[in-house]
């Protein structure tokens, strides 16, 4: 029996043990954890569009994005792998009335909990921990229900993280453009809170002064009448 398998039972056990813990991981795994990373998100935005820097507010603007592309490349990753549910092969284990029936490798909440996690990071770290909380709980959840291997999760979530990254480092420059644009506009409380620079004040125009004219040259007479005045 190799390790995953036995993370499994293991796992799988603790949650026969704990009944009381059963609906509140069910929730998580299935709707809750969804809402959470949604407003993760949201807040992601908002904390973004304070910062004076538009690569914040650009990294935020992608984490939905980047999560529905991780996401859409895992589909066929799946497909292909075609993985059953833990459930299926192992019908002893305690599980849950809800079920997938999509194949499990790599897990879609860990690449989903992954994509996000990463982008966030880009937007602020205190968020990014608390998304890798949130996402560490939801993997962990997966299993518990006995819905993903351990190894289905543990993939997921650097897959998710690396998918997301590496498509914000492609369009990260276009995005910027873009926000940099969008700052000019109505739409510009969408990008940024921070408030306008005040534009310069205009120069006072100082009138120059006027140039002077030639000096009228002296007369013979005038310069003898000085002369025999000094003697």
């Amino acid at each position: 029996m190799n390790i995953n398998i036995q993370l499994l039972l293991a796992i799988n056990a603790f949650a026969r043990s704990t009944p009381w813990l059963q609906p509140l991981m069910l929730l998580y795994s299935t709707v809750a954890g969804f809402v959470v990373f949604s407003e993760l998100m949201l807040a992601g935005w908002w904390v973004g569009r304070r910062r004076v820097d538009l690569a914040p507010v650009a990294a935020a603007i992608w984490t939905p994005i980047g999560m529905l592309l991780a996401l859409a490349i895992n589909q066929p990753i799946s497909k292909v792998l075609a993985e059953p549910r833990p459930y299926l092969m192992y019908p002893d284990l305690w599980t849950t009335s809800v079920h997938s029936l999509a194949p499990g490798f790599p897990s879609d909440h860990a690449v989903l909990a992954g994509a996000v996690t990463a982008s966030l990071f880009l937007v602020s770290r205190p968020l990014g921990w608390f998304s890798l909380l949130a996402a560490a709980v939801m993997a962990f959840s997966r299993v518990y229900v006995a819905e993903a291997y351990p190894f289905d999760v543990l993939v997921g979530l650097p897959l998710g993280a690396a998918l997301s990254l590496i498509g914000f480092v492609v369009v990260r420059r276009v995005l910027i453009r873009l926000l940099r644009m969008a700052d000019q506009t109505i739409f510009r409380s969408l990008v940024t809170a921070t408030p306008r620079p005040p534009k310069p004040a205009p120069r006072p125009l100082v009138p120059e002064p006027a140039l002077a004219g030639p000096v009228p040259a002296r007369s013979a007479e005038n310069q003898l009448a000085e002369v025999e005045g000094d003697a």
